[in-house]
C-alpha cells in the first residue's frame, strides 16, 4: 500500500450516507495502476490488475521481460493476485504502458484500477462446485463496459468463490459463491451477509450493487471506499444473514491433480523463476491472493520449480514468511525486509508460526490468516525473540 493510505483505527461517523469512515484516511484514493503510478523511494511503481489471477505462461513471460527492460527485474505479487513493477523512470511510462497493453494486461484504460477481482485459484483445475473462470471473465467484461463503475475506489474488491470457500476468507466488498449450476449466493461486505439469486442473474446483480455503492458515495465529503462502511440495506433491501461455505483459504502447496501449486518467497518473482515456469508449462497460470502461482499441467514438474527457488512444501518455514516492501523501496521502512526475511527463512524451523515482517507500524501487506507481526526488528535474532514471545502469549 503506498505511503499515506493507511487506515487509522479511530472512526468518524459520516451521516450523509450512514457511513463509518476511518478518521485519518485521505479523502483521495491514491491506489496505483498502470496509468496512475505511485512514486516510491526506489522509483515509480505500477500495479497491474489480473482478474481472478488468471493469466498464461506466455503473458507472464512477456511481463517479466517488460519489467527487466524498464524497471527492477523482479515482479512483485500482491495479496489480491495482482502484479507490481517497481523502479520505473517517468520517461519510460509510455513505452512501458504500450508493452503492458500489448501483453494483454490493459483491456480498459478507464477501468484499469477497478478490475479488482479475486477468485478461487484452483477453479477449473481441481475441485470446486463449478468452474468459476467464465464468471470471472463475464464480470470483468461487464465491469469495464459500464462507464459509471470507473468511479469505484481502487481498493474496492470483488470475490468469486467456486463453492469451496477459499476466497470468502478475504476482506472483500461484493462476492459471489457458486452453490450449484442454477444458484449462487451474492455476498455483501463479507461471508455472512447477502442473498441468493439464480445463476444467470449473478453478474447483473453484482453490478447493480456496485452502481448503488457509487451512487451512495457521490458528492459525499468523505466518500466510503468499502461496502462495510455503508448501510448494507441501502445497497439492496434483500441483504440479510447467509451462511457461505468457508473452507481452506490458501491452496496447499505441491502437486494438485495435474497442476503445480507453489509459493513465491517474499512475493518477489524473479526472472529465473519465470523461466522455470515457462519450462514446465505452456498454458494457464494463476496468480493467487496468497502470493503464489498455480501452473496448469505442471504437477509432475515440481522439482524444476523448486530448483528455481519456488516453494512447494507447506511445512517449510519459508512458506510462512511474508513481508512488506521495506527499504530501500519504502521511505517509511526502518529495515530491509527482503534481507531480513531471507535470514529468517534460514533460521526458522518447521512448525514455526506464520510471520509478517514489516518496516513500520503501518503493517502493509498483512495476510488475512492469523500471523505474528514483526515490526522493524533490528536483526534476525530480535525477530526470533518476538516470535518466541508471541508463542508464549498464546
Amino acid at each position: 500500500m503506498p505511503a499515506g493510505t493507511v487506515e487509522d483505527r479511530s472512526l468518524a461517523r459520516n451521516y450523509d450516507v450512514g457511513v463509518t469512515i476511518p478518521q485519518q484516511r485521505p479523502i483521495a484514493d491514491r491506489c496505483p495502476g498502470l496509468l496512475a503510478p505511485h512514486e516510491a523511494e526506489d522509483g515509480l511503481l505500477v500495479r497491474l490488475r489480473i482478474p481472478g489471477g488468471q493469466t498464461s505462461v506466455a503473458a507472464l513471460t512477456e511481463l517479466s521481460r517488460v519489467a527487466r527492460t524498464f524497471g527492477q527485474d523482479d515482479l512483485q505479487l500482491t495479496s489480491r493476485g495482482n502484479i507490481q513493477i517497481r523502479g520505473l523512470d517517468r520517461r519510460d511510462l509510455e513505452p512501458l504502458s504500450n508493452a503492458v497493453a500489448a501483453a494483454g494486461f490493459l483491456p480498459s484504460a478507464s477501468h484499469e484500477r477497478v478490475r479488482n477481482i479475486v477468485a478461487s485459484p484452483l477453479t477449473g483445475l481441481a475441485g470446486g462446485t463449478e468452474d468459476a473462470r467464465p464468471l470471472v471473465a463475464a464480470l470483468d467484461q461487464a465491469l469495464c463496459a459500464e462507464d459509471r463503475l470507473a468511479a469505484l475506489p481502487g481498493r474496492f474488491l470483488f470475490a468469486v468463490d467456486d463453492g469451496r470457500g477459499d476466497v470468502t476468507s478475504l476482506s472483500f466488498d461484493l462476492g459471489v459463491q457458486i452453490l450449484d449450476r442454477d444458484r449462487a449466493l451474492i455476498l455483501v461486505g463479507g461471508p455472512r451477509t447477502g442473498f441468493q439469486v439464480a445463476a444467470g442473474q449473478t453478474v447483473q446483480t453484482v453490478l447493480a450493487l456496485a452502481r448503488r455503492f457509487v451512487q451512495l458515495r457521490a458528492g459525499v465529503p468523505r466518500p466510503p471506499w468499502h461496502v462495510r462502511e455503508v448501510d448494507l440495506i441501502a445497497l439492496d433491501p434483500r441483504v440479510g444473514p447467509v451462511e457461505a461455505t468457508q473452507g481452506r483459504a490458501q491452496p496447499r502447496l505441491g502437486r494438485i491433480e495435474d497442476a503445480a501449486s507453489v509459493q513465491v518467497p517474499l512475493s518477489l518473482l524473479t526472472p529465473e523463476q519465470v523461466s522455470a515456469v515457462a519450462e514446465v508449462g505452456s498454458g494457464p497460470v494463476v496468480v493467487t491472493p496468497w502470493r503464489g502461482l498455480v501452473v496448469a499441467g505442471a504437477g509432475d514438474q515440481l522439482s524444476k520449480l523448486t530448483a528455481a527457488g519456488l516453494l512447494a512444501d507447506d511445512t517449510s518455514a519459508w512458506s510462512g514468511i511474508t513481508a512488506c516492501t521495506g527499504s530501500p523501496g519504502c521511505a517509511r521502512s526502518r529495515i530491509d525486509t527482503r534481507q531480513l526475511g531471507t535470514e529468517l527463512g534460514r533460521l526458522l524451523h518447521t512448525g514455526s508460526p506464520r510471520v509478517h515482517l514489516v518496516g513500520c507500524e503501518r503493517r502493509c501487506g498483512a495476510p488475512s490468516e492469523a500471523h505474528v507481526d514483526l515490526v522493524a526488528p533490528v536483526s534476525a535474532v530480535a525477530a526470533l525473540r518476538q516470535i518466541s514471545t508471541a508463542r508464549d502469549l498464546r
